[in-house]
């Protein structure tokens, strides 16, 4: 078996070479084997596990989540229903946040039309002294 060294790795997975030794320091990709000369000697099962990462965290997964998926991967008794709670989880965090963001984009357009003069000084505008009169 071909392996790679970090920069090799770092390169076919395109991702930073720091945050592939960052992984390491929080157990994310194991500790890899060390040449002789102490360089580090990644397999296809790393290139395989940075990937599902990857492809994790563009799902909007924190590192702990995922974390958390590969232990389940690995544990003999886990389900895949396992996975599914993990993810509806997920969804009603997302779905939460988008609420919550909805609420802050209508305050924030009430706010911007309480500006009427947009050449009035900055000391007289509305939006100013709302946010400095907010307990």
């Amino acid at each position: 078996m071909k392996t790679l060294t970090i920069g090799q790795l770092a390169k076919k997975t395109t991702v930073n070479r720091e945050t592939i030794r960052y992984y390491e320091r929080i157990y994310l990709l194991p500790e890899p084997y060390r040449a002789i000369s102490g360089y580090r000697q990644y397999s296809n099962n790393d290139v395989a596990r940075l990937q599902f990462i990857k492809n994790a965290k563009q799902l909007g997964l924190t590192l702990k989540e995922i974390s958390e998926m590969l232990l389940l991967r690995t544990r003999e008794n886990s389900t895949c229903g396992d996975i599914k709670d993990r993810i509806d989880n997920k969804i009603s965090n997302i779905e939460e946040k988008i609420q919550s963001l909805q609420a802050i984009k209508k305050a924030l357009i009430k706010l911007k039309y309480r500006c009427q003069k947009k050449n009035a000084p900055s000391r007289e505008c509305p939006i100013l002294k709302f946010l400095d009169t907010r307990p």
